[in-house]
């Protein structure tokens, strides 16, 4: 049963891998970006595609006139792809993020057990989920490469290893951004792990707890070098484009659809869903510093900023679906199902 099951979802992964590439054109912008700095000699952090129109990829990018907003890391990895063929750069990118959602199942097959959770519907859950198979695989997708080295953290968290933890949620930072989220809630399930029983104090917490802050220290320290030997202080500037994107809406982002559905102010109903999402986030810290399970509470700060952003792509569901599989709490399995199937049709050329 355990060989069928591996066997359905490497099949279902890899049959979208080697399908054309679906529905979005974010995978050109990955290869074009590492043709600006590798080809053209410009840095994509400062200069968009348009800067250089000749490039055979070029009429491939959506986003002509934006710079890089992916995290040094991932812009470095994508280097050695300028030296391919665009259509094998493309199909590189493509084999990379369907091993990185494999990569992505089995660690969360690997840590189910020791959550109390059964491995392989944890691993199905993620990796045959609809959305990720035909929006993640088929679009390839940098979520799917940043999601692995954040639950390679949480795997190294759990095992008390929390200078390896800290350097491995640097390095998913370092390649998306949205992992930050888990960072707040990492820390302390690092810092609780110092259990405050007889003969110990409080204080004992500050020792896991600066483990974990050295080693995100050195890794960010190490990336930030490698970062700024490449591109200056320009790849900076991606963590203000990332932000940006908050401004913007998308059709099927949650506040953005509750607006049309109620006449509602777009404005008004994003403030809102900003207010409360402020308002989720210190319950569940404050939650979690009191005795509750911080991956449990990640999970939940995770699929809160889905339900909160006004600029919702199908592709994110990947940032809350193996927490969510690890959570060991059905009402966040259910709404994450509820979430995939109201996400499911966008973009879709229905």
């Amino acid at each position: 049963m355990t060989r069928i099951a591996w066997g359905a979802i490497g099949l279902c992964v890899g049959g979208f891998a080697v399908a054309p590439v679906l529905f979005s054109h974010d995978v050109y912008s990955y290869v074009d970006y590492a043709r600006l700095a590798v080809v053209h000699g410009l840095d994509p952090y400062v200069h968009p595609p348009a800067a250089a129109p000749a490039d055979p990829i070029y009429p491939e990018v959506e986003w002509t006139e934006a710079t890089s907003a992916y995290g040094p890391l991932f812009t470095l990895g994508t280097l050695p792809l300028a030296w391919l063929p665009v259509w094998a750069a493309v199909a590189a990118l493509k084999a990379a993020v369907a091993l990185t959602v494999l990569a992505l199942a089995a660690l969360v097959a690997r840590l189910a057990p020791a959550r109390g959770v059964a491995a392989l519907p944890a691993a199905a859950f993620v990796a045959l989920n609809p959305i990720v198979l035909l929006q993640v695989v088929g679009g390839a997708h940098n979520d799917a490469i940043a999601m692995p080295a954040a639950m390679l953290s949480i795997a190294a968290l759990l095992a008390a290893r929390q200078a390896a933890a800290g350097a491995a949620l640097v390095a998913a930072v370092a390649i998306k951004a949205s992992t930050l989220v888990i960072a707040p809630f990492a820390l302390i399930g690092a810092a609780r792990s110092q259990r405050f029983g007889r003969g110990r104090t409080p204080k004992a917490a500050i020792v896991p707890a600066a483990r974990m802050l050295a080693g995100a220290s050195a890794a960010g320290m190490v990336i930030g070098i490698a970062a700024y030997a490449a591109f200056g202080w320009d790849w900076l500037a991606a963590i203000g484009l990332a932000g940006e994107n908050q401004d913007r809406t998308s059709h099927m982002s949650v506040p953005i659809t509750v607006a049309r559905l109620t006449g509602l102010d777009p404005t008004a109903v994003r403030a809102a869903a900003i207010a409360l999402y402020a308002a989720l986030l210190a319950h569940l810290l404050v939650w979690t510093w009191r005795g509750g399970d911080w991956l449990r509470a990640a999970a939940w700060a995770s699929f809160g900023l889905l339900l909160a952003t006004a600029w919702l792509l199908p592709w994110y569901i990947i940032w809350v679906l193996p927490l969510a599989a690890l959570s060991r709490d059905r009402p966040l399995q259910l709404s994450v199902l509820a979430l995939t199937a109201f996400q499911l049709p966008a973009r879709l050329p229905l």
